[in-house]
């Protein structure tokens, strides 16, 4: 998955074509780590439909505070510059799939 910055954030994301899922993490996050490989799974089998990125909140913290995101992992999904799913904490593949069921 590619990484994007709070100054790429509009073009990349609130601009794109199609919808884009945001992971925001942090690198001391457990469950981050977790959702990582399966979110990879995910965009390798819908990346025609949906663009993955993610986000370190570390590194960029502006975006996930205009976006009140506390805790991570927490994952975006946004649809025409609007936020139109957020899914917050570790989930197993089956999950993910059946929250972004209507997007993928």
């Amino acid at each position: 998955m590619n990484a994007v910055t709070d100054a790429e954030f509009d073009a990349q994301v609130l601009k794109s074509d199609k919808p884009v899922l945001v992971d925001f993490w942090a690198e001391w996050c457990g469950p981050c780590r977790q959702v990582a490989p399966i979110l990879d799974e995910i965009a390798s089998t819908h990346g025609d439909k949906i663009t993955f990125l993610k986000m370190n909140v570390d590194e960029n913290p502006v975006t996930p505070s205009n976006y009140r995101v506390t805790g991570i992992p927490t994952i975006n999904v946004y649809q025409g510059g609007e936020v139109v799913k957020t899914i917050v904490g570790a989930r197993p593949k089956a999950a993910l799939l059946k929250e972004l069921e209507d997007l993928v």
